[in-house]
This record gives structure tokens, sequence and C-alpha cells, in this order.
């Protein structure tokens, strides 16, 4: 272990500096401090959008910093220098890390104990589409579900950066899966092997449960609100509900944290009724303030899991398209658009 001289870094960052609109977003250049003890300086090769950050824009992700801060949920990028006692041989290489906020930036500091490899033989924009989306989608199917070959799952919003992943990894497992999604995504999602259902039909549920009469074994759920008690009903004996957002409240007023509070208190009514089915809310943080050792480490085990699946072509990250990191703005409107398939990616230029 060592510690070494760095340089002054001028970073670039995109600045949210309260409820605004994408057009708010201010660009500010600051002198970077240098990394303390245990932080590395990252260079970001590849950021993105997701759904916390246009959540974030609007005061009402659950638990977001007080304005103004730098968005930027996860990244990818190659270390650049080292703080005091941290490990030299960091430098040159190439890590993925989850930030919560901060990512969108041409660097940033990250503490090193949070960087996790990424092979050189995926570039950053593929590896950087399935660091939260394809942790979040390996957990919930593996970890949280244990969905197994034959069963079958519906997944909602398999069109988007989590759903894409996931509908992926079922395939793979050999998975039969239903996806919700506009139509105009349906042949895209049959190419993957997935029974496609419009998410805009009124009689959606009728015919989820036309597809598969005995009901399924797990529905993963994004959407939260009132249709949450549906996909519930979805389930067969043994199944699993996996919630996994409140998109349905998106654009409601109010207390961030009120959705989310009553989506736990229904979960938890239902885990309480003698019917052989559970509910349960996935929170990527849950294990962290407990063990951040244990929790880094299985991060690090499922991505990993997530990128050789990439490497050897079984799973194909979706990028829906790449915006120079002075283009936030507009990659902000188009992830908000509801037209895009996968994910939308920030590089440092284009």
């Amino acid at each position: 272990m060592t510690s070494t001289v760095t340089n002054t870094v001028t970073a670039t960052e995109i600045l949210l500096p309260g409820k605004v609109e994408p057009e708010g977003l201010e660009l500010r250049t600051r002198e970077l401090p240098d990394p303390d003890k245990g932080q590395v300086v990252l260079r970001m090769e590849a950021t993105g959008v997701c759904f916390a950050e246009q959540q974030m824009r609007r005061g009402k992700y659950y638990d977001q910093p007080p304005f103004p801060f730098v968005p930027g949920y996860d990244l990818v990028g190659t270390v650049t220098a080292v703080g005091p006692e941290t490990d030299a041989a960091l430098v040159g290489r190439r890590f993925a890390a989850v930030t919560k906020v901060g990512a969108w930036a041409s660097h940033l500091l990250v503490d090193a104990a949070d960087l996790m490899p990424v092979p050189d033989g995926i570039d950053a924009a593929t590896a950087e589409t399935v660091v939260v989306n394809g942790i979040t989608a390996w957990q919930l199917l593996h970890r949280i579900a244990k969905v197994s070959a034959g069963q079958t799952i519906v997944v909602l919003g398999a069109n988007g950066g989590v759903g894409s992943t996931l509908v992926q990894l079922a395939a793979h497992a050999g998975i039969t899966v239903i996806g919700t999604a506009a139509p105009r995504h349906h042949a895209a999602l049959r190419e993957l092997g997935v029974t496609p259902v419009d998410y805009r039909d009124p009689d959606l549920y009728a015919r989820i449960r036309e597809l598969a009469p005995d009901g399924v074994d797990a529905v993963f759920d994004h959407v939260g609100g009132p249709a949450i008690e549906d996909s519930w009903q979805l389930l067969r004996r043994g199944g699993t509900l996996a919630s996994y957002g409140t998109a349905a409240s998106k654009d409601e007023e109010g207390n961030s944290q009120l959705p989310v509070l009553k989506l736990f208190a229904r979960l938890n009514t239902w885990n309480a009724l003698p019917n052989g089915k559970s509910a349960g809310f996935y929170n990527f943080w849950a294990g962290k303030r407990r063990c951040r050792t244990s929790w880094q480490r299985r991060m690090t085990e499922d991505l990993t899991q997530v990128l050789r699946l990439v490497a050897d072509g079984s799973l194909v990250p979706q990028i829906a398209a790449k915006f120079a990191l002075t283009d936030t703005v507009a990659a902000l409107r188009l992830a908000e658009s509801r037209t895009v398939a996968g994910k939308v990616v920030i590089v440092p230029e284009i």
C-alpha cells in the first residue's frame, strides 16, 4: 500500500440546482480535491440516466440529498490517482462503481472499497448499461425470487433498463417470460423469447391470465400504485411478487417517502396471509449499513456474473442512445420520454 502524488484535476460536472425541468441542469467546472485516505480519482468513461435521476430532479427520490448536488447513480471509469495508504496499482485500471449521486462528472472521488473490476474486453458504455441495472436484475431473479428453469414470470416494463436485462437473464436460465411494453417494442421482445403484452391495454392483467391460467411463479413490478394488487393476484401458490419501484407515483405531489411506505404496508399485509405466496420490496442498498464489506462483496459477485454473460454474448446490453456529458439535458429528456428501449448512456464526449 502506498500514497500517490496527485496533480490538480479540473472536473466538469452537471449540477441539479433544485426542482427544475431538464433544461434547468447547470454545467460547471471545479478543481477536484486530492483523494483522501482510501479514495481514488475515477475518470468517467460512461455513466447514464436511470429512473432515480428522473425522480431526483422532481425532489421525489426516497432518500436523495438536499439540493444542489451532482446526480449520477453509477459509472464506469479508469483510476487516475489514489490517496494515501491506497494501492497505487489501481491507477490505470478500469472499474465500475455505484455512487447514487455524483457520477454525472468527468472526474470524481470514489472510495477504493466500492470499485468493481470491469474486463478490458467490454467497452465502457456496454458495461455501464449493466452496472445497477444488471446487479438489480440478477438479484431480483436469483436472490429474491429464486426462479428456476421451467418456471414462468411476468416482467413489467420489459423494454426498460432493468426489464430488458431481466428478461435476457431469465431466458438464459430457461425461464418463460411474459413482458409488458408498448407495441413498438414487441418485435424486439419476441426476438428475446418474450411473450409481449401491451402495457396500455385496459385488460392487461386479464390478457396475462389468459397466457398463464394457472398463475405465474414471479412478478417483477417497478410500477407500484393501485395496480400492485393485480400483480399480486397473478401469482400461483408459492409465487413471489418482487416490487422494486413506485413509478406510478412519479408525478404525484407531496411527501416522496409516502408512496414507498404505503407499498411496504401493503406488501407486509400480504405476507401475513396464509396463502403460500410472498411479497417484498427490493432495496439495492439493503445490508450496506449492517455490513458494508459483505454488501460490496455481493455487489461485485453479481456484477461479475452479469459481465461474464455479456462477454460470452448471452446478454446483450440495450443501449438506447449515447450523449456527451455536455448534452446531459438531451439525455435526460430522451430518458423521460418513455419511448426508448434500454438505457440512455452519457460519455465524456461524442
